[in-house]
């Protein structure tokens, strides 16, 4: 085989990308670590370098293959963070989660919304990024809390608002994604569409809760940690599956899932413990993975960047201040209403999942198609905010939990 062919192999092997990806992002990230930033920006920058844009190391065809793990990923992270929302647990926290959760989720969509709308782009695109704007990346809020191995109200909190605000957040886009159709003149009956996006979100709900329960009652009598691995495992990534095959929401599916196996099963924790080995290497791909996808020579684009840069300013604002007065509201503590809303920029996966159905979405089927451009700018200006808020995002909410742990010490 010829040097070049060698080089080519390289760049299209799945194996050889993940033993990079996994290398890379570990020294990167160790990196990362002594200059005090968070792992997790030596993970993005690894991508970022190992991307087609720089080094070229891990081609397209490679990143593409790997895009299985990007979904296990996120199944095991919404799985995680179902976790957080224990009734008991809630409710100790009193009304302030449900406040911070809907405050932020509020202003931030109407904030993005009546930005946008000042700009090129039509009312139903600036209400779809909007809603894509909603979105916090539960992956970077998960792995930096690990890392600092924080415990208390704050991150109690923190949790339970990111899998809350992610699950309403996938609920509004799946609703304004219903009414663009009528938004835009398109011959459909805007009652049908609603409908099924409520019955979309409502069958996630009631399958993420019979997974959840069957789990619960599986793993009851199970004491080795194998073993429950290998059932946890299986009920994860089969309903993952099942949510992808029938335009389901995955996450939503595994937030509550992991939500009903809490609430249903007295050792719930020998559970979600049994999924903390797997944890370090599959984030790191996540975030390898995610940071090959970012591309620099978006952010050079004069319209992207002012787009870009309004996105990104208008849901700081609406995350920071929502949070603020919702946690006011809610009666929650000063850490809480100083520091939760910078937690909450962190933007990845989630987002790019949204936004990525505009150009797939069955729903734009029926209307006047979007012009190639707009559907492309719209991707854009998430991809720009993905890029910025996913290395600073990791960093601020580091401070946060720091910041709020001497608080509570």
């Amino acid at each position: 085989m010829s040097s070049h062919g060698i080089v080519n192999f390289l760049q299209i092997h799945p194996l050889f990308g993940v033993g990079v990806m996994l290398l890379g992002g570990y020294m990167l990230g160790r990196l990362a670590g002594s200059i005090g930033l968070p792992e997790i920006t030596g993970f993005i920058v690894t991508g970022l370098l190992m991307g087609g844009e720089v080094f070229g190391i891990v081609g397209d065809t490679a990143a593409d293959d790997l895009a299985v793990i990007t979904e296990v990923a996120l199944a095991l992270i919404a799985f995680t963070i179902g976790s957080e929302l224990r009734f008991q647990k809630l409710k100790r926290m009193g009304k302030s989660v449900g406040w911070i959760t809907v405050s932020q989720l509020a202003l931030t969509f109407a904030l993005v919304a009546l930005t946008l709308s000042f700009t090129s782009l039509s009312w139903p695109v600036a209400l779809l990024l909007a809603a894509v704007a909603c979105t916090t990346s539960p992956a970077a809020i998960v792995h930096v809390v690990q890392s600092t191995r924080a415990r208390g109200r704050f991150v109690d909190r923190l949790f339970a608002t990111v899998a809350l605000g992610d699950a309403l957040a996938i609920a509004v886009f799946g609703i304004v994604l219903a009414l663009v159709p009528m938004m835009l003149g398109g011959d459909v009956a805007p009652s049908g569409l609603l409908w099924n996006a409520i019955s979309e979100l409502s069958v996630s709900i009631v399958l993420g809760a019979v997974i959840g329960a069957i789990l619960s009652i599986s793993t009851r009598r199970l004491h080795h940690s194998g073993e429950i691995l290998i059932i946890t495992l299986g009920f994860v990534f089969i309903s993952t599956a099942m949510a992808v095959a029938a335009n389901l929401s995955p996450l939503l599916i595994n937030i509550v899932a992991g939500a009903t196996v809490a609430n249903l099963s007295k050792e719930h924790i020998r559970v979600f413990r049994s999924l903390e080995p797997l944890t370090p290497p599959v984030y790191a791909l996540f975030f390898v993975i995610a940071g090959t996808k970012l591309r620099p020579s978006v952010l050079v684009m004069p319209e992207t960047l002012l787009l870009g840069g309004l996105f990104i300013a208008a849901r700081a604002a609406g995350k920071y201040f929502g949070a603020a007065a919702g946690a006011t509201l809610g009666g929650a503590d000063a850490p809480t209403r100083r520091w939760l809303g910078i937690s909450l920029f962190a933007h990845a996966g989630v987002a790019l999942g949204l936004v990525l159905l505009l150009q797939a979405a069955p729903q734009l089927e029926m209307m006047p198609p979007l012009p190639q451009e707009v559907v492309q700018t719209a991707v854009n200006v998430v991809l720009m905010s993905v890029f910025i808020n996913e290395i600073t995002g990791p960093i601020f909410a580091s401070i946060a939990v720091r910041r709020t742990l001497r608080l509570e010490d």
